[in-house]
């Protein structure tokens, strides 16, 4: 269907532009034409950030799609970015838009290398991570096997971009330590969910790190305060669609400190699957779309060696990190 619409596109005046793309939202599907709520297919998305706040890009051939660049140009509607995209299930109006600004003007188009990244997400309404997921992990670190998932948080605070820095809070602690993650983001309200049906619920995957400071995370029996610092959860670079991934328990994930490689490992070696960590956490609260779990690290953490050999990560220090199919995301200490 793309396909006959860029052959379309390519044969039409400019100056019929405008009919063109009415004519691609007519032949939408009806619940993209009627509001009803979809989730995005077939796209690798990111956040771009400018003056005005986050603005939707999708990673195309011709290099990134501007989406509000091109709603304006096509006079159709489209999401502002990934939280509103998600939020409220945008998914049938941006491949609409998609289609119609294939064969558009290079204007269009950005390079990535100029882009420069915002959160994937900004406004989710539940950060859940997921504690001690992964047998060598746990070992490393001295853990008992968990007889269920353990789920602790974050909050929108710690949200971070591909590309940014994290500024280490050295007045209050000193062991900061990185933990290379697969992220979930939720597509759909998920509540009381099967653990066969637990995927169908996930709008895509992306890089993240659940940054850590270690001496605050056992001050207390709660993990919460080593891991709520400003900035201590980056994203990115790409948010890509679950279809585009397929099984996410089969994907490697590596983290690099200046250039030395800390984890490589593959997801499917996690205690509990995705599946079943979403249906044990969709039988604790509602998770809405918009919402993001990370699903626990590999071995490998600063944390886990012996404690002569702790050297924890310190201002200046670069991070880099990547799981199969979602891209690299780089970050900063300062």
């Amino acid at each position: 269907m793309y396909s006959d619409r860029r052959t379309f596109l390519k044969s039409t005046a400019a100056g019929v532009v405008s009919a063109t793309a009415a004519t691609l939202a007519a032949s939408a599907p009806l619940e993209a034409r009627t509001g009803a709520f979809e989730m995005p297919r077939d796209m690798t998305l990111l956040n771009m950030r400018t003056a005005a706040g986050p603005r939707l890009g999708v990673k195309l051939p011709k290099g990134i799609l501007d989406v509000a660049a091109a709603a304006a140009r096509f006079k159709l509607p489209a999401p502002v970015d990934t939280d509103d995209l998600l939020q409220n299930g945008k998914g049938g109006m941006l491949a609409t838009l998609v289609a119609a600004a294939a064969a558009g003007p290079a204007a269009l188009f950005l390079q990535e290398s100029a882009v420069q990244h915002a959160p994937l997400v900004t406004r989710p309404e539940k950060i859940i991570m997921m504690g001690f997921n992964y047998r060598r992990h746990a070992a490393e670190t001295n853990t008992p096997i968990p007889a269920n998932p353990v789920l602790f948080n974050k909050f929108n605070n710690t949200l971070n971009h591909h590309g940014g820095t994290i500024a280490l809070p050295t007045a209050t602690a000193k062991q900061f330590d990185h933990e290379i993650e697969l992220v979930v983001v939720f597509g759909r309200e998920c509540r009381n969910v099967s653990e066969a049906d637990a995927l169908n619920y996930v709008a895509g995957y992306c890089t993240g790190n659940d940054f850590s400071a270690r001496d605050m995370q056992y001050l207390t029996s709660q993990f919460m305060i080593g891991k709520t610092f400003d900035g201590f959860a980056p994203l990115g670079p790409h948010l890509v669609t679950s279809d585009l991934v397929g099984d996410p328990n089969n994907l490697r994930l590596e983290c690099r400190i200046n250039g030395e490689q800390r984890q490589d490992w593959n997801t499917n070696d996690m205690i509990f699957n995705c599946r079943q960590i979403i249906s044990f956490a969709s039988r604790m609260m509602t998770i809405k779309p918009g919402d993001i779990l990370f699903t626990g690290t590999p071995h490998g953490v600063i944390f886990g060696k012996p404690k002569a050999e702790q050297v924890w990560l310190k201002p200046g220090d670069r991070v880099a990190c990547s799981v199969e199919r979602l891209g690299e995301l780089a970050f900063s200490l300062t």
